[in-house]
């Protein structure tokens, strides 16, 4: 496991030189957020992490309803059976084994690791602009219909789980990178996908930090480009 900090997000990046699975520790005064839980074993590398910045994890945010997103869930909550698990509405259904389209939604089929054995179910189901700690929730639909990205107020950084990826190159989700070419292959519908990332660029963040890859420091130029190449334009 690696571990990168920036301001006050904590990167823990598992495999990170072959197929980099990210999940992040936001710290606040007296607690900890863990946004996505990355892969059944980074239970060890969580609950050390933990213990190291001595204190609390209070909730296990999750960005999307894929495995490689949600591994450690399982194993998480017997270690913290009292803390709660947040996931969006829409995702939500995706751990039920719930693969319908709503109407209104691209008629594309959904793709990527579907958990089909968690026995975790979510404590807490949330919307667009709901709040937890300082992060405040931004429906990116895209790589799956109810991914979220989190925005955290103090600083502006972005937990944009697979909405983007670094790995390889920056990529919208959907848009093929031939060095990590995983997140496009996962991604439910790639026309979303660039709305979304259209609506991230709005906020300006001072740090990206995705799922997959490092994370980046004033990333609106980077952004822009990754845009720009999605659309079939010039990168």
């Amino acid at each position: 496991m690696r571990i990168e900090k920036i301001g006050s997000i904590y990167q823990l990046s598992f495999m990170p030189r072959f197929f980099p699975v990210n999940c992040y520790i936001v710290e606040e005064e007296t607690s900890l957020t863990l946004v996505d839980a990355a892969l059944p074993y980074s239970v060890k590398g969580i609950m050390s992490m933990m213990k190291k910045l001595e204190k609390p994890i209070e909730h296990i945010v999750l960005t999307h309803a894929h495995k490689d997103h949600i591994g450690a869930v399982d194993r998480l909550k017997s270690f913290l059976p009292d803390v709660p698990v947040l996931i969006s509405s829409r995702d939500a259904r995706l751990l039920d084994g719930n693969v319908t389209i709503d109407p209104g939604e691209a008629q594309s089929p959904i793709k990527g690791g579907i958990p089909k054995k968690m026995k975790t179910r979510p404590d807490v189901l949330f919307e667009e602009g709901d709040q937890i700690g300082s992060l405040v929730a931004i429906f990116t639909p895209g790589h799956t219909p109810g991914s979220m990205s989190f925005l955290d107020m103090r600083n502006k950084s972005i937990i944009a789980g697979d909405a983007f990826q670094t790995r390889g190159g920056i990529a919208v989700s959907g848009t093929v990178k031939a060095l990590f070419p995983f997140p496009a292959l996962a991604t439910w519908d790639k026309q979303t996908a660039i709305d979304s990332a259209k609506k991230l660029r709005t906020f300006n963040p001072s740090l990206l930090a995705v799922g997959h890859g490092n994370m980046l420091e004033q990333p609106a130029s980077a952004i822009e480009r990754a845009i720009r190449e999605a659309e079939g334009g010039r990168t």
